[in-house]
């Protein structure tokens, strides 16, 4: 099974580099991020057409969430991230897939920091943590996956310095990132990878694809059980350099049978 995640940056205006990119991978379940459209225009058709059911949780001109299933059942558990009933952001959207539940998440950037984005940033992050915790205390096979929008570590980042007092690396968030692999979570990249420079994510200013500028924040965390049948994973890399394309590169693993 090949599951991957996609920070799409808009799905309606990079819909043909995302539909491209989907015949010529052919993954099973894909996760995307940042659709930047209200529930009413998800190009539901399209994705169709392309062979994949979908279930998605837009919002107008931000944030946006989806899971599509090519040949897979896909059952929806939950719409929102629990814990705080006012929070209107589109960020978090969770399924049951062949018996595996399937998270997909678009964490808070929170830039500037410090400052009340920042603030969002920390609580969106508690109210994760508790239900990762539920999640890993339910004994179900879990994959969490998406644009996380933290650096973990200097070595996952150009040039770390630069990025001291950014939200995406500020001690609080990679701790939190810490605390996410201490209840039982498996970074599946670091894991087949561990010394390897991997980014996901390269910025649209300064030549930064080019240089190879980037920084690694979408991520897949899986659970234990999932760690055992993790056989490979890796970044589409050449996809960033499409025309059109998104500043993210789509990520991806691949898991053995049970």
């Amino acid at each position: 099974m090949k599951i991957a995640t996609y920070n799409v940056n808009g799905i309606r205006s990079r819909l043909p580099v995302l539909l491209r990119w989907l015949e010529e991978t052919a993954p099973d379940i894909v996760c995307l991020q940042e659709l930047k459209a209200p529930q009413e225009q998800f190009p539901l058709e399209a994705i169709t057409a392309a062979g994949y059911q979908a279930i998605w949780h837009g919002q107008k001109s931000w944030n946006g969430v989806a899971i599509l299933t090519r040949d897979l059942n896909i059952l929806e558990t939950r719409r929102a991230l629990p814990g705080d009933t006012e929070d209107t952001h589109s960020r978090y959207i969770e399924a049951m897939v062949e018996g595996i539940i399937i998270g997909c998440l678009y964490l808070p950037n929170g830039n500037p920091a410090p400052g009340p984005k920042f603030d969002y940033k920390l609580q969106w992050l508690e109210r994760f943590i508790r239900h990762t915790g539920e999640l890993i205390a339910s004994g179900k096979p879990v994959v969490l996956t998406g644009d996380y929008n933290i650096i973990p570590t200097g070595r996952d980042v150009y040039k770390p310095e630069r990025w001291t007092d950014d939200a995406l690396f500020r001690p609080e968030v990679r701790e939190a990132f810490q605390i996410l692999l201490k209840q039982g979570w498996t970074d599946a990249l670091r894991t087949l990878y561990p010394e390897e420079i991997i980014y996901t994510y390269w910025d649209y200013f300064r030549n930064a694809y080019g240089r190879n500028a980037g920084m690694r924040i979408d991520h897949f965390l899986l659970s234990a059980d999932l760690q055992t049948r993790l056989m490979n994973a890796g970044v589409d890399r050449a996809v960033r350099g499409w025309e059109k394309s998104s500043d993210h590169a789509p990520v991806w693993i691949e898991l053995g049978k049970w």
